[in-house]
């Protein structure tokens, strides 16, 4: 019989391995490199545990060399997606009940098995599919996942043993219950351990899950969901569903079982399916919980007194890093006029030493964007600027497809603040620039504020107090992840929990309790230890 109290050892954060040159980890990762690039697998979609091959197939290619491909993945159709939602709804009648230590200890144990014997397969698989250098692989599919498989363990005792106020005459407690039916993940193609997290939260909390990966990620996010297989998950908890949006989306959306959507991606998509829940909504056992994190068009804000050296490095990791595919990558910023020409001429010299190109090559800071859409789309944009004379591409802008989908890391500078790649969202390594006149300063981040849609992430510098209080007062709701003298990418789980607001998404914070308590449905219990006798009270005794 259960009848204690259990604990979760408080989380640290998962440490950063270097693979600096001739480290054991370094050469880990390149054997693992070279046996996964040896090897074409056939990725299927797994449904209560069953392997499903349904001959509608994909290709896995590696982006800095696209005709390497490294997986061929097959495709649900609207029965294996209707297959999936039932696999689920079976396994939730076992899954729910499950004491939630056990729940725990599988999740932690998947932590363990990433931090050990995992590692260098979901980086080295994330760098080839997603084409990310060692760091941000490293960064992403390993220390991430691991703090979202430990620190959400963690927060989820913490909310267990948040309980109610009680008093001698009655014990007050609350529950905290899975929702009612199923919730749909959609993940992206950025960040594998976005493409994790959006399925185990839930799952964690007892729910079940149709997991739909991006179609560009299915390589990692394959051996992501092996992983978890490995590490106890019941058959049917998550269930890995690959492909057409649209087509999954038609059978899910109409399901009377939708208890939850878990989304990042673009806004365009989000709002879709927010309106498609909402035509819907009479079809449903419940309203259904939307959490999402969408678009972004984030900044960084220079005041004249900025340490310009360290702005410098904050524009070029914070746009550059990842092909400037990141939510929270920098892509406007705002510098004054009296810092502009010294800012320039660092940022153009530094840009100048940056290196392009195979990621299995640890030399190079960037990769290659992520498909042909991606790369059509980004290299519009510069073209657009490129003809434009409201601004001037002074540096980068060149556009290669020969061996990958290969863009330089390319600098606008802009007359007009509200400039088409200064508002609208690029998901590219492209940065716009639009020098403001010192004394503007207030009237600027009131444009900063105002000319986009989105409020994810901004980055503000200053070594004045006084003016940092002003930034961050005028931009109160431009960011939901606001960074001083720093990039705004880079958010650490327990420490800087992520997600924006306006058309950047629903702000539920991932890497917090926040986000886990959308995936509860709580019922209070009240036990009254002596209740009346009698309906009638003392005032309407007769004088």
């Amino acid at each position: 019989m259960i009848n204690a109290n259990f604990r979760i050892k408080t989380p640290q954060n998962e440490s950063v391995l270097s693979y600096a040159k001739e480290s054991d980890e370094r050469i880990k990762l390149k054997a693992r490199l070279t046996e996964l690039k040896k090897e074409q697998i056939e990725i299927p979609l797994i449904i209560g545990g069953k392997e499903i091959y349904t001959g509608n197939t994909q290709k896995c290619v590696i982006p800095h060399d696209k005709n390497h491909v490294l997986a061929i993945y097959h495709m649900a159709g609207e029965r294996e997606v209707e297959d999936a939602i039932e696999a689920s709804l079976k396994a939730k009648k076992e899954w729910d009940k499950m004491p939630w230590q056990h729940r725990a200890s599988i999740f932690l144990k998947a932590a363990e098995l990433l931090s050990g014997p995992w590692r260098f397969t979901l980086n080295a698989a994330t760098m080839l599919g997603q084409s990310k250098t060692a760091y941000q692989a490293e960064i992403d599919s390993a220390c991430e996942l691991i703090d979202f498989l430990r620190f959400n363990t963690y927060f989820m005792s913490e909310i267990y043993n948040e309980q109610l106020i009680s008093t001698n005459e009655s014990w007050n407690r609350i529950e905290y219950r899975s929702l009612e039916g199923f919730v749909f993940s959609v993940t992206p193609f950025n960040f594998t351990a976005i493409g994790g997290n959006l399925g185990i939260a839930p799952a964690l909390m007892g729910n079940v899950v149709l997991w739909k990966p991006a179609g560009t990620s299915v390589y990692s996010n394959y051996f992501v969901m092996k992983l978890l297989q490995e590490a106890g998950l019941p058959d049917g908890v998550i269930n890995f569903v690959p492909g057409s949006g649209s087509l999954i989306g038609n059978v899910v959306f109409n399901n009377e079982w939708l208890a939850g959507v878990h989304f990042t991606g673009s806004t365009k998509v989000f709002n879709g399916m927010w309106k498609t829940i909402g035509e819907n909504i009479g079809k449903y056992r419940s309203y259904p919980r939307i959490v999402g994190e969408t678009g972004g068009k984030d900044f960084i804000f220079a005041h004249k007194l900025a340490n310009i050296n360290k702005l410098v490095t904050a524009l070029i990791r914070g746009a550059f890093e990842y092909q400037g595919q990141k939510c929270s990558a920098v892509s406007r910023a705002y510098i004054p006029r009296s810092i502009w020409s010294v800012v320039k001429c660092k940022l153009i010299s530094e840009c100048a030493t940056i290196k392009m190109g195979d990621v299995e090559d640890f030399t190079n800071f960037m990769g290659a964007v992520i498909d042909k859409n991606s790369f059509d789309r980004i290299k519009a944009y510069i073209e657009f600027a490129h003809n434009s004379d409201e601004a001037e591409v002074i540096w980068g802008g060149n556009c290669d497809e020969r061996l990958g989908y290969f863009i330089e890391p390319t600098i606008i500078v802009t007359k007009n603040p509200y400039f088409k790649t200064m508002t609208e969202e690029i998901f590219g390594p492209v940065l716009t620039i639009y020098v403001y006149e010192d004394e503007k300063f207030q009237e600027t981040l009131k444009i900063c504020n105002d000319s986009t849609p989105y409020a994810l992430t901004g980055g503000i510098f200053s070594q004045d107090r006084m003016a940092l209080v002003e930034m961050e007062n005028i931009l109160t709701y431009a960011a939901g992840n606001l960074y001083i003298n720093d990039k705004p990418t880079g958010a650490v789980v327990g420490q800087q929990p992520f997600g924006g607001g306006r058309a950047s998404g629903t702000n539920d914070k991932a890497g917090s309790k926040l986000n886990l308590l959308r995936w509860t449905n709580p019922r209070v219990i009240k036990e009254n230890f002596n209740p009346p006798s009698n309906y009638r009270y003392p005032f309407m005794e007769v004088m």
